[in-house]
C-alpha cells in the first residue's frame, strides 16, 4: 500500500465497505483517520488496520476482539510478540468454534435432506 492518503470514498471503494462502516470503525476507535475540517484522510496505518479488520470479520471474529488485538500493536517495536501471541490464541479459539459450527451445519444439512426426501416420497405416493 502506498504512502498517499485516501478519501472516505476511495477507502470505501478499496475495501468494498460503506461510509457508515468506516465511520463505525472510527467510532469504535479501530481506526483514526486524519481530519482536515470534515474531510477524513486515510493513511497507510488505517489501510492496514481496515484490511486486518475485514479479514478478522471474514474469519468470524467480533469487532471487540479485533479491537483488543489491534491495541496490542506497538509501532515502536519490530517484534510485536504480545500481538502475535494474542493472535495465535484468538485464531486457535476461532478455529475450534468454526469446526464446531461445521459439524453442526453438517448435521443440520443431513436432517434437512432427510426431511426433504420424506416429503418428496410422500408427494410421490400421492401420484
Amino acid at each position: 500500500m502506498s504512502d498517499e492518503t485516501l478519501t472516505l470514498k476511495e477507502m470505501c471503494a478499496l475495501f468494498d465497505v460503506t461510509p457508515r462502516t468506516l465511520r463505525y470503525y472510527e467510532y469504535l476507535e479501530l481506526i483514526a483517520p486524519a481530519k482536515v475540517g470534515r474531510t477524513r484522510h486515510y493513511g497507510t496505518t488505517e489501510k492496514v488496520r481496515v484490511k486486518l479488520i475485514r479479514q478478522g470479520r471474514r474469519f468470524g471474529f467480533p469487532l471487540e476482539e479485533i479491537r483488543q488485538w489491534l491495541e496490542l500493536y506497538n509501532p515502536c517495536c519490530n517484534e510485536n510478540r504480545s500481538q502475535m501471541e494474542r493472535w495465535i490464541q484468538m485464531s486457535t479459539d476461532q478455529i475450534a468454534q468454526l469446526e464446531e459450527r461445521r459439524v453442526e451445519l453438517e448435521e443440520i444439512s443431513c436432517e434437512l435432506k432427510r426431511l426433504r426426501q420424506m416429503t418428496q416420497d410422500s408427494l410421490d405416493a400421492l401420484d
